[in-house]
């Protein structure tokens, strides 16, 4: 019998990244000439939804990009890439959000300056309930709150599982998590009142997350569930380029929870360990597409 392709909505923002590949990260005053350059689609929700396509699933992007030339290259990227665009902000003539970005090569380190999704407020569409019909799964980066809030809710109705991309505490995501069931947040994600991957998972079993895990880059992912938790190793890998580590790790989540339709504790550390093995390899090379071009992984 035929596999039935994945579907998934990801919600969140899409920026205009230029990503440069640097000895150092320059002093004040100094200029410094970069080894390599990247401009792509980026984001966190963008690229989930292009890691969710590349693994053979159907991804849709609900965002907002507008119309303005530089918004124009960020569209055509990501249909290049197999991921189809909700742009909410079509009539805008605004630049969308740059992300300027300087990878250090001898680390793989790097540091990030964007306006993020500061330039738009943008409010549910319409149809928004029809809208989260029509997939397996849901993800949410947290920005466009407004947004993130009725989908995630609408999801939760339509009986869709509702994954969040916690990368860091943002206003409103209070409002968000009782519409969540699976969290995977970054060790930077620190909800009032915690300071540890344990308060930050008890934290969410609180406010209604059934299924959450905290990634701590190179070292094990500490999850908790209904019944269980533990902890799932990361591969080791020469490390090239973190940026987008966790976006990667997102969407190859997404694609494992959407296959394996019923989540149990098993099926969870599966899926972790299967979207830690894509992430790391995305950090072996420079920028966010490198990794792809490498060759198909963990598609099925």
């Amino acid at each position: 019998m035929t596999r039935k392709r994945p579907e998934g909505w990801f919600v969140g923002l899409s920026t205009l990244d230029v990503i440069q590949l640097v000895d150092h990260v320059p002093g004040t005053n100094e200029k410094l000439t970069a080894r390599q350059q990247v401009v792509a689609a980026g984001g966190p929700a963008a690229n989930a939804a292009a890691t969710f396509a590349h693994l053979g699933g159907a991804a849709k992007l609900l965002t907002a990009i507008g119309s303005h030339p530089l918004g124009a290259a960020v569209a055509a990227d990501l249909d290049r890439l197999g991921v189809t665009v909700l742009d909410l902000a079509a009539d805008s003539t605004e630049p969308p959000a740059v992300s300027s970005i300087l990878v250090t090569a001898s680390s793989g380190d790097r540091a990030v300056a964007s306006t993020n999704a500061t330039g738009y407020r943008i409010a549910p569409p319409d149809d928004l309930d029809a809208l989260m019909v029509t997939c397996d799964i849901v993800e949410f980066d947290g920005h466009h709150m407004e947004l993130a809030v009725a989908a995630a809710h609408a999801a939760r109705a339509a009986g869709r599982l509702t994954l969040l991309d916690g990368g860091s505490w943002k206003a409103g995501t209070e409002k968000l998590l009782p519409s969540i069931d699976v969290a995977v947040c970054s060790d930077d994600f620190h909800p009032p009142g915690t300071n540890t991957p344990t308060d930050t998972l008890r934290f969410l079993e609180e406010h209604g997350v059934r299924w959450s895990a905290v990634s701590r880059g190179g070292r094990s992912i500490v999850w908790t569930g209904p019944d269980s938790g533990g902890t799932v190793g990361v591969p080791a890998v020469r490390v090239a380029d973190t940026l987008g580590a966790g976006d990667v790790l997102h969407g190859a989540l997404a694609h494992r929870l959407a296959a394996n339709g019923h989540l149990t504790s098993q099926g969870f550390v599966e899926a972790l360990r299967g979207a830690a093995a894509v992430a790391s390899r995305a950090c072996a090379s420079f920028g966010t597409r490198a990794w792809m071009r490498a060759g198909r992984v963990g598609r099925g």
